[in-house]
């Protein structure tokens, strides 16, 4: 059970969501109510995607006191937890990546490099700024039309048409595309939330002395690259791609890998 402790919290977590958000539109539930992009907690406590917030604003938009608040809270919870823990605890997408990611590996297809070679990490920070400019030219949320993670949330709460189809492209891509590919490449809200999250006080922290180096915590890490220590020094994780999903430690037989807080006063 320890080797799945945090993949099986974080399925509870969105799954969890999906219900509240579905309870909430079938039944009236007053727990958590409207969308992943602009929420109610307990019909009272605003709740805002900051990126949907700032391409909202972009379309020239005057956004209530109470969704700008939601936007600041949003932040300020992710500046703590690290951002992109909403990728891997949230985002009901990861449920879908994961699953590709977990079949490429079953499929041997992680041994060819060469996809990495056309399609860099750093194209979602453009996409981020390009669906900005393109909410300004156009005077609508430019991503929120096309966003998978919207479309699979109205999907689940209303039922699946066309949309569908998206989210199936999304899992091919994964699986026979580029590892990682729409999370770790593309997807806009993961790049903000990696911005938000570079000085977050949660981490996973490295045990060099007790590490081993049999990179079993490299090959289920969505974004591999953050684990640069792995056998070199004792240290934090600090890059804010790293989800905080706790894969890493969920695998590694030797204990060298936990969750702690940061210590911003060590160099």
């Amino acid at each position: 059970m320890n080797k799945i402790k945090y993949l099986l919290l974080r399925r509870f977590t969105q799954v969890g969501l999906l219900v509240l958000y579905f309870g909430a539109n079938a039944y009236g539930w007053n727990i958590l109510a409207g969308t992943f992009g602009s929420s109610l907690l307990f019909g009272t406590i605003p709740l805002a995607d900051p990126y949907t917030t700032l391409q909202v604003l972009a379309t020239g938009f005057v956004l209530g006191a109470d969704v700008l608040l939601g936007a600041v809270i949003i932040t300020f919870f992710y500046f703590i937890v690290g951002g992109r823990a909403f990728c891997s605890w949230v985002c009901p997408i990861n449920m879908v990546t994961d699953l590709a990611n977990w079949l490429r590996r079953k499929l041997k297809l992680d041994k060819d490099e060469v996809n990495y070679r056309f399609l860099k990490r750093n194209a979602r920070y453009w996409i981020m700024i390009l669906g900005l400019i393109v909410s300004v030219v156009v005077g609508i949320s430019a991503f929120e039309v096309l966003s998978p993670i919207t479309i699979m949330q109205r999907g689940i709460i209303f039922g699946f048409g066309s949309g569908i189809a998206v989210i199936f492209a999304i899992f091919l891509f994964d699986v026979f595309g580029v590892k990682n590919g729409w999370c770790g490449h593309l997807c806009p809200l993961g790049a903000s939330y990696s911005l938000i999250g570079k000085a977050s006080l949660i981490r996973v922290e490295h045990d060099h002395e007790a590490c081993t180096a049999c990179m079993e915590c490299k090959v289920v890490c969505p974004e591999n690259h953050v684990l640069h220590m792995i056998n070199k020094e004792s240290i934090h994780v600090l890059d804010g791609e790293c989800t905080n999903c706790g894969r890493c430690i969920d695998v590694c037989g030797d204990d060298a890998l936990k969750f702690s807080i940061r210590n911003y006063l060590k160099k």
